[in-house]
């Protein structure tokens, strides 16, 4: 299984994903699910990933390497996009390239074409913006009213980011909420587990702020995780008993 979420504050983007991708009892896998696109001063890009491994590895392989242009014959790279929304239909492309070289066979094998993408950051001075990608290439934008996407195993980090983010949050408060939502989600699930990549990336920046991954036991995540259950166990005593009878 996978979480990942993207939350898009005034101030900037966040960016987080877990690395698990197996959890059976002795077979715990390890994998980046966001990959970062960054030249300084030109564009920051971060794009996470959930569904199948060797699907999204092969749409990464695939923006990596290029896409021909039908009408130039060139290749297109994220790194030759004009802006976000290029290269949010670039990603699409290669999702559906990607489909049309595997679909089939892993139709016979009674597999899905499941996968699905977070896509963030900016470009050339343009606007910061954050995308979901789905599998048909077809995608959605964040916007300041809902400030948060996420893909993967999400339903039990989304009532901390429904009841706590806004546009107006603090950029490194939307860090520590996201934290707060993944530290939920791999307590109900144990498919989604560390080490946790985090990016940060402030608005105008023309470079990401923060690039950085949380190991199991660092000091600062279980801080944080028993700081928020103590929390809800204090929340949870302070409010009355309910006086049905």
């Amino acid at each position: 299984m996978t979480y990942c979420c993207g939350i898009l504050v005034r101030d900037g983007l966040v960016m987080i994903a877990d690395t698990r991708t197996n959890a059976g009892l002795d077979n715990v896998s390890t994998f980046r699910k966001l990959h970062v696109f960054e030249e300084a001063g030109r564009h920051v890009m971060a794009l996470a990933t959930a569904g199948n491994l060797s699907i999204s590895q092969a749409v990464i392989s695939t923006l990596q390497e290029g896409l021909d242009n039908p009408e130039t014959g060139e290749k297109e790279t994220l790194a030759g996009t004009s802006s976000m929304f290029r290269a949010t239909q670039l990603v699409g492309r290669a999702i559906r390239h990607v489909h049309g070289l595997y679909a089939e066979g892993l139709k016979d094998a009674d597999l899905r074409f499941d996968v699905s993408f977070l896509f963030g950051g900016q470009v050339n001075g343009g606007r910061l913006r954050l995308f979901m990608i789905y599998a048909a290439g077809n995608f959605i934008e964040c916007t300041s009213d809902t400030p948060f996407l996420q893909i993967g195993e999400h339903k039990y980090g989304k009532p901390v980011l429904d009841r706590s983010v806004t546009y107006n949050t603090d950029l490194y408060d939307a860090l520590k909420l996201g934290l707060i939502s993944m530290d939920s989600t791999m307590r109900s699930n144990l498919g989604v587990g560390m080490p946790i990549d985090i990016l940060v990336a402030r608005r105008d920046a023309g470079q990401s702020e923060l690039n950085y991954r949380i190991e199991p036991g660092e000091a600062y995540f279980h801080d944080l995780r028993e700081r928020w259950s103590a929390a809800l166990r204090a929340a949870h005593n302070n409010i009355p008993r309910p006086p049905y009878r």
